[in-house]
């Protein structure tokens, strides 16, 4: 297989500020990439383009297969509706259709140890079961991309290495990661790529310990 992500010349503002400027990359199956940086050094925004929810404004992005993102905490969901409901909601928007989820549904619950609150609606939920539920979601149909962007930091840490470990799953079936995380440690110990992302300008893209030690130098 090729390509699954393409990336040209991509630029995105909003209003007088430039988010994200010429960002050129090529992601491959099997890539853990991460993308560090600074807070608002334009991480969130190059993956909302990616995941469509935003529209570069120059360049062009080119992407192969399902794409899954994870993005902001709770997008995809009507906080009125239950687990249940939300679950079958949050599928339609990712692409899949009833059926699909229907078959999912038990593995979705399952995986977010929820099930006692399967009923309940997710305004009543802490961010970190909301965190859960989404990413369980979101990966239940193992996405040629999935897109994560910080969401599982607000997590509890047996979650996430619950987390980390379909992640790998994930990549081991050829599909791709791209990940936002703050935790250096976390990007060594995980991911086999680095973007470094400084004022919306890739400084460097290489293996995430060459990166990481020139981030971490800076």
């Amino acid at each position: 297989m090729g390509l699954l992500l393409k990336c040209e010349h991509v630029d995105f503002g909003y209003e007088n500020q430039d988010a994200v400027i010429n960002v050129n990359m090529e992601v491959c199956p099997g890539d853990y990439l991460c993308i560090v940086g600074e807070n608002g050094s334009g991480k969130s925004t190059l993956l909302k383009t990616i995941a469509k929810v935003l529209k570069p404004t120059k360049g062009e992005i080119e992407v192969v297969g399902t794409i899954a993102p994870l993005i902001e905490l709770g997008a995809g969901f009507d906080s009125n509706l239950s687990a249940r409901e939300n679950i079958f909601l949050n599928g339609a928007v990712l692409g899949y259709n009833r059926t699909q989820m229907r078959e999912k549904f038990e593995s979705i619950m399952d995986f977010a140890e929820l099930w006692d609150f399967v009923d309940v609606p997710i305004k009543n939920f802490s961010s970190g079961m909301v965190a859960r539920l989404g990413f369980s979601i979101a990966t239940s149909n193992m996405p040629d991309i999935l897109i994560v962007d910080e969401i599982l930091g607000v997590g509890d840490y047996k979650f996430q290495r619950k987390c980390e470990e379909r992640m790998s799953k994930i990549i081991d079936n050829g599909a791709t990661i791209v990940f936002v995380s703050h935790s250096i440690e976390q990007v060594r110990e995980v991911c086999s790529r680095a973007i470094w992302l400084e004022k919306g300008h890739m400084l460097m893209d290489g293996s995430v310990d060459e990166v990481c030690d020139k981030y971490s130098e800076s």
